[in-house]
């Protein structure tokens, strides 16, 4: 599958082409710039964004929106995230899972998702494939056993990677198993979002909050 590059809070302001350092708000805190646009992803990135997230559950929500977002903006997906979890049941992979076509054509009808008939049939074999992950160890276990022992340490937004070779390797895997939408560019901003790497900007006051890594460690921009 050919993988478009989104545009997530990672790669927006590389694809701007700018060499953007934290940006200091009027509350005083300094942020990674893509945060500083609108008070919606302000508030992803101060409460949700690079924290830990571990739970099947939890992680399958993470892989659809991802694959939802391919090609659209961040915001648009955090605008609709309460709109999503109605749609798919509180992305209960088990519920998901057993989706019929009545359920495709009652999604494609709802206006308040993001309706595209190939994503929504990934989501639900994706979901599919959770349930038979069950049986060798788990979603959260496949996917966490790609943490990179380092992360990197960008002081600009163009110093963070769109993929990386470790994002290369969980794509591949997921794909093994049977996952869609599930490309090195989405998976990686996905090891970003859960916390697996920590690419918020040195001076962000984030930085070095999911516990991980230090605010202050090697940087190393293979893994």
């Amino acid at each position: 599958m050919t993988e478009t590059t989104p545009e997530t809070p990672e790669t927006a302001p590389k694809t701007a082409g700018t060499l953007a350092a934290a940006v200091r708000g009027e509350d005083g805190l300094a942020r990674c710039p893509w945060a500083t646009t609108h008070p919606l992803t302000t508030h992803y990135h101060d409460t949700e964004w690079g924290l830990p997230v571990r739970g099947e559950r939890a992680l399958y929500e993470r892989i659809t929106l991802e694959a939802f977002q391919a090609g659209l903006s961040w915001r648009t997906v955090l605008a609709k995230r309460p709109a999503f979890r109605a749609a798919f049941d509180g992305f209960d992979p088990d519920i998901v899972a057993a989706y019929t076509g009545d359920d495709i054509e009652r999604l494609l009808a709802d206006p308040g998702i993001i309706r595209n008939r190939r994503k929504i049939e990934a989501a639900i074999g994706n979901a599919q494939a959770v349930l038979r992950l069950r049986a060798r160890g788990g979603l959260d276990a496949l996917i966490w056993s790609h943490q990179p022992d380092q992360t990197p340490m960008p002081r600009y937004a163009d110093e963070v990677p769109t993929s990386t070779p470790g994002s290369q390797a969980l794509a591949a895997e997921l794909s093994a198993h049977g996952f869609r939408f599930v490309g090195p560019t989405g998976c990686y901003a996905l090891m970003e979002a859960t916390g697996m790497v920590d690419t918020h900007l040195l001076g962000c006051h984030r930085r070095g909050s999911s516990g991980r890594y230090p605010a202050t460690s090697p940087v190393r921009r293979t893994s």
